[in-house]
């Protein structure tokens, strides 16, 4: 377990900073097949719609996790974490979310996730 919630740990930073870099192969790496992600404007996306507006770089920006939970229930996990950034404007932004982990052949996959600012 304690290998799990290093190796979780690190993916989650990887997850973040991602999304900061808009880096479409990181995520392309740590995606399975069959993920979704509910994002905060409400709409449903399939892993290729995600990787298509990951690809678009954001405009926020100093975006860090911060108080993350991490649960493990075997070959399944659960992320909470809260968000901190800086919008384009230099206001401070918040949020949350929640993403699910599979282990599929030996290695953790994100199937799913929810954003919410």
């Amino acid at each position: 377990m304690r290998d799990d919630l290093a190796e979780l740990t690190s993916l989650n930073r990887d997850y973040i900073d991602s999304v900061q870099h808009s880096d479409v192969k990181r995520f392309d790496e740590i995606l399975a097949d069959e993920f979704y992600c509910s994002n905060p404007d409400k709409s449903l996306v399939d892993r290729a719609a995600f990787l298509k507006q990951t690809a678009i770089p954001v405009s926020i920006r100093n975006l860090e996790a911060h108080d993350v939970k991490i649960r493990v229930m075997g070959d399944f996990a659960i992320i909470h974490a809260a968000t901190r950034y800086t919008t384009a404007d230099g206001q401070q932004g918040s949020g949350r979310y929640t993403d699910c982990w599979a282990r599929q052949n030996g290695r953790w996959l994100a199937v799913s996730a929810h954003v919410s600012r």
